[in-house]
């Protein structure tokens, strides 16, 4: 599995079949992607009726292509695949991403199983059908028909959802978040989950794995590589399909068979895996773990210059199993050094509205020395006395040098929006509310227990 994943996401040729000089068609698309993100391997279109698209060398069949292909890419109707497969067979191909629907999700299992059939025959395995195809980051290969210009990071997000997965790397892209692959699954008629999380778990270019699934096929095989994967690298999903009317849609868009919501649950947490409600939750877990900062223990401090988001994020941590301690005196000491007389050391750290980038500056790289302290959670709201870019330039400083997690809220106008997008293009978890920041911690802290006690 690893030489034919290896191909996948690494491959030194890709062939295009299907490819198309139409744009706006999935083959066009596709090509164009490959091309202008920065792939450096050989490319080969292949279609009977073209002899060059976007000033590529086109060939007529996969017989015709010159040499081995590392990895397929079709996109022809359905009932022309399998046959496909047998010319790859016949070019060395060790791995193919079938964007073509029109298989098991429709109710055509005989075709898709026909489809398998030729594959494990030729050594060949099958990524799909019913995808929109695999990006991966580090070697430049977008080879999808979602958008083109996806920023380079090391979340790794598996989805089997086409439409859901195509609007997220878009949003990814707005949001300034990272991503080292985005890999459609579809039907999972061969390559699954587990397969995927095995090679992920070895990726120097990965550190958390995001997954949005409708179900699995084989539960035990999940399981086992989600524990093993666990112990290394974060897995969050997004488990769709809770309710008894959401399993059958989950049937019915990709043929999965959902399962029992509690099954799942249970599975998961024994697992080490992080069960995301919503997406933005998911999304704001993955950007806090793409750090891969490791909390020691749940001891929180939170740094801000105001006293009310500094309440609402201590009730937040205390519904979160966070906790908010009393400092020791000589860390008190510390922090009475970067704020005025009526400031306060009792945490949250109030260095109140006066305080400048000097002074949180000054508060985070105590609280980062301390060993008392496990994680950092800071505020900042918008006041005359501050320069917000300022603060990012600080915080983003602090958050490289610390050994320890730290998440960030800032609240304000235009330019705390300015000092939000510099610190997301710096890696750096930040949030517009106190609530998802304490979530991110959270659930960075829930998994480093679990690593250690799984069933916890």
């Amino acid at each position: 599995m690893t030489e034919a994943l290896d191909s996948v996401f690494k491959p030194k040729s890709v062939a295009i079949i299907g490819a198309s000089r139409s744009p706006g068609k999935i083959g066009y698309e596709i090509l164009r992607n490959i091309k202008e993100y920065g792939y450096k391997g050989k490319i080969y279109p292949v279609n009977p009726a073209a002899d060059e698209i976007l000033d590529i060398k086109c060939y007529h069949s996969v017989l015709d292509v010159p040499g081995t292909i590392d990895l397929a890419i079709i996109s022809i109707p359905a009932k022309f695949v399998p046959p496909v497969i047998d010319q790859l067979a016949e070019k060395g191909t060790k791995a193919a991403v079938v964007i073509s629907s029109g298989f098991s999700e429709v109710g055509n299992k005989e075709l898709e199983e026909d489809l398998i059939r030729r594959a494990r025959r030729a050594g060949i395995r099958i990524i799909g059908p019913n995808v929109f195809g695999v990006l991966y980051s580090p070697t430049r290969l977008n080879a999808t028909f979602g958008p083109r210009d996806v920023r380079p990071g090391n979340i790794a997000f598996i989805t089997q959802s086409g439409a859901l997965g195509i609007a997220l790397m878009g949003w990814t892209v707005t949001e300034k978040i990272g991503l080292s692959a985005v890999v459609s699954v579809g039907n999972k008629a061969d390559i699954d989950d587990s397969d995927l999380l095995s090679w992920f778990r070895k990726d120097e270019n990965t550190n958390v794995v995001l997954i949005y699934m409708e179900g699995i096929a084989d539960g035990r095989k999940f399981m086992q590589e989600a524990r093993l994967t666990t112990q290394f690298k974060p897995i969050i999903v997004l488990k769709a399909g809770k309710s008894k009317k959401g399993m059958v849609a989950a049937s019915s868009h990709t043929g999965s068979m959902a399962g029992s919501d509690v099954v799942y649950s249970a599975s998961f947490k024994q697992a080490g895996v992080l069960r995301a409600e919503n997406l933005e939750q998911a999304f704001d877990w993955a950007l806090a773990f793409s750090a891969l900062k490791i909390p020691k223990g749940r001891r929180v401090v939170i740094v801000t210059n105001g006293g009310g988001v500094g309440v609402m994020a201590t009730d937040s941590c205390e519904a979160a199993g966070l906790e908010v301690f009393d400092p020791p005196e000589d860390l008190r000491k510390e922090f009475k050094r970067y704020m005025p007389e009526f400031g306060s050391v009792k945490n949250p750290i109030d260095l109140t509205g006066m305080a400048t980038h000097e002074e949180f500056r000054g508060a985070l790289r105590t609280a980062i020395k301390h060993k008392a302290v496990d994680c950092i959670i800071a505020l900042y709201c918008e006041t005359a006395v501050s320069d917000p870019i300022k603060i990012a330039d600080v915080v983003t400083e602090v958050f490289h040098t610390s050994n320890k997690p730290i998440t960030v809220t800032m609240i304000g106008g235009e330019n705390v929006s300015q000092a939000m997008a510099l610190l997301k293009e710096h890696g750096v978890p930040v949030y517009p509310d106190t609530e998802r920041a304490v979530s991110a911690m959270a659930a960075l802290v829930r998994w480093a227990e679990r690593r250690s006690h799984p069933t916890m």
